[in-house]
């Protein structure tokens, strides 16, 4: 009935959060001398990974929804909220289903952004492979 509201409340959260971050890390980029990694994800990058996933998995849902007749143009815009009975397993569902999915999202995407951070790592202790005259055929 309302299952997409989580985490779209959570992808609302996660999208002010990175931009917030985003800045913080212009800023600190900016004022910072020494040289940086060039290869490295920004967290702010890997938290738009998040969002994207929130975001779209949201819509998907409300259009869903909005197929069945779930969701109406006109207030009170939730059809569960028509009667008391409705709007309880409305929150029900919200509660165990949509709380089900946002955890399952931000799951997937934090063994995404570990991976992507050992990649990283990995190929920042990697030395530079030289190639010689002889082996590139010059």
């Amino acid at each position: 009935m309302a299952c997409f509201a989580v985490p779209a409340a959570e992808a609302v959260i996660t999208t002010i959060a990175a931009k917030m971050l985003k800045t913080k890390e212009s800023k600190e980029a900016s004022s910072e001398t020494q040289c940086t990694h060039e290869d490295r994800i920004p967290f702010s990058k890997k938290l738009g990974w998040l969002n994207s996933m929130l975001w779209g998995g949201s819509a998907l849902l409300a259009f869903e929804h909005l197929w069945h007749g779930e969701i109406s143009f006109t207030f009170p815009f939730l059809t569960a909220l028509s009667d008391a009975e409705s709007t309880s397993v409305m929150l029900h569902e919200m509660s165990t289903a949509g709380v089900g999915m946002a955890l399952t999202v931000t799951c997937v995407w934090a063994v995404m952004a570990v991976i992507a951070s050992a990649a990283e790592k990995r190929g920042a202790h990697k030395p530079a492979q030289t190639v010689s005259a002889e082996e590139s055929g010059v």
